[in-house]
């Protein structure tokens, strides 16, 4: 005897009525049909009628699954919201150290952005039973950072990352599912696996994902206070170089007096009338050029006006191997916000691509007529654009590079006048020597040397440096710098 598989009772139901309707069916065709014909005997036949029954019970359930699988898509997609967000975006490491931030808040009861302490008690007998209850994150990964004590040992900060895979997160009142997902596939450009997060949660609660990502670059930010972040090219990308460097103080460069402060007080205008530029058509972009001689400066002005304006820095080598005139017009039109392009030493990128190597291989890909077009690029017009270049060689820089336009202002930063001089004496001697007669001995000498408007100021500050507390080892090393400067003439 033929034994049915067990079903369950939903199942049955829906089965037993097929089972039925196609037995009523076939009856009634077995009564119309004419006596001893082949309908009949196939219909007279149990084997037929059960395979037909058991054929249609399968297409039921088959229908059923089907049904089934798109009635919860559907309902799926009108109660939840989801949003995924790839590992080129500029939300996702703010996310990733939010999620970090989060972990560690349950195990400590800081909230991760206020970074003060939760008071369960005063929420209520239903709020602290949900915070009880809150689930926690079990996937991590291990990352390191490595930091300078003031004593300048290195120190190394581990944290925990929370790694690919699903995570259940509360945040108010809401959950809200985070999957991370890695790629076996890598970007070519960065070496880097592709990776996903994808944040889903009720429709009804779709505002906590902007929150959430506010919080996030809220919680960055104030990681970053009172730094300076330094970005790098990779591929058509930019990225972070290192961890942020502490801000450079403005008063810690030296240049000709009112010269950092006329240049600061530029800046700071170009950043502050944008809607200037955009009422009347004009690209919101500006361009500064400092050449002089080496050592006098020019990139440790550019740190510290970063610094004084909470501005980061992307540095831009033209003369990078594999760097196209399309990913320099990409680089410099995908600009991080309230950033400074740098591009030091200008013309060395263009004399090395001149110059082939053993392997014949003549500097980067970039065209002069690239570089000049990627500085004029319409596509970060409204976004704006602000542009330091430096130089040692002015008159070797093409006229085209440097017109107006592309470069709005020329400021030379020469070699120490005696004003420059006296300033650097004191911020290393000020607390020895209170009368000032130190100083005035030095510039005496300096003059003496025909060391002024002749020395560069990183000399003085390494003779300073190799003098720390010594006023009278300074001025007896001065003589040092006149050889120092005859060899490289």
């Amino acid at each position: 005897m033929y034994t049915f598989p067990s079903l369950n009772s939903t199942s049955m139901t829906t089965k037993l009525w097929i089972w039925s309707r196609s037995s009523r069916i076939i009856c009634s065709l077995s009564l119309d049909a004419p006596p001893g014909s082949l309908f009949e005997q196939l219909t007279g036949n149990p084997f037929f009628t059960a395979g037909f029954g058991l054929a249609a019970i399968a297409a039921a359930a088959r229908f059923g699954q089907k049904a089934l699988k798109y009635g919860v898509e559907g309902l799926r997609r009108r109660m939840l919201v989801d949003i995924t967000i790839t590992h080129k975006n500029e939300h996702y490491q703010p996310l990733l150290h939010w999620m970090s931030a989060y972990h560690k808040a349950q195990s400590t009861g800081l909230d991760p952005v206020s970074n003060s302490i939760v008071n369960h008690e005063s929420r209520g007998l239903i709020s602290s039973l949900i915070s009880k209850f809150t689930p926690r994150l079990h996937h991590f990964q291990l990352e390191s950072e490595k930091v300078n004590r003031p004593d300048g040992s290195p120190i190394t900060h581990f944290s925990l990352v929370p790694g690919p895979g699903r995570h259940l997160l509360r945040y108010g009142s809401a959950f809200m599912l985070v999957d991370r997902q890695r790629e076996k596939s890598f970007d070519l450009t960065s070496g880097t696996p592709f990776e996903t997060v994808t944040l889903t949660t009720l429709y009804s609660h779709r505002h906590i994902i902007e929150e959430i990502v506010l919080d996030a670059h809220k919680l960055l930010s104030q990681k970053h206070e009172g730094k300076t972040i330094i970005y790098t090219s990779q591929g058509v990308n930019w990225h972070s170089f290192g961890q942020p460097k502490r801000k450079r103080p403005f008063d810690s460069v030296v240049l000709e007096k009112g010269l950092k402060e006329q240049i600061l007080e530029n800046v700071r205008d170009f950043l502050e009338t944008r809607t200037w530029y955009l009422d009347r058509g004009i690209p919101y972009r500006r361009g500064y050029l400092l050449f002089g001689p080496p050592g006098t400066g020019k990139t440790s002005f550019i740190q510290a006006l970063a610094g004084e304006l909470d501005l980061n820095i992307a540095i831009l080598n033209v003369n990078e191997r594999g760097l196209t005139d399309d990913r320099l017009n990409v680089l410099l039109s995908t600009l991080p916000e309230r950033t400074i392009a740098l591009l030091e030493d200008a013309d060395a990128a263009w004399i090395n691509r001149k110059k082939a190597d053993e392997h014949g291989y003549s500097g980067a890909t970039v065209t002069f007529s690239g570089l000049l077009n990627a500085l004029d690029g319409a596509v970060s017009a409204e976004g704006g654009r602000l542009v330091f270049m430096t130089t040692n060689h002015i008159d070797r820089l093409d006229e085209a590079l440097i017109r107006p336009g592309r470069v709005d202002m020329q400021i030379y930063i020469g070699n120490a006048t005696e004003w420059q001089i006296e300033q650097l004496w004191d911020r290393f001697y000020a607390e020895f020597d209170a009368d000032g007669s130190g100083r005035k001995r030095f510039v005496e000498r300096a003059r003496q040397l025909q060391l002024i408007d002749n020395v560069s100021t990183a000399a003085l500050q390494g003779l300073f440096l190799h003098n720390k507390g010594d006023i009278e080892g300074a001025i007896s090393m001065a003589e040092g710098l006149v050889l120092t400067r005859q060899s490289r003439l």
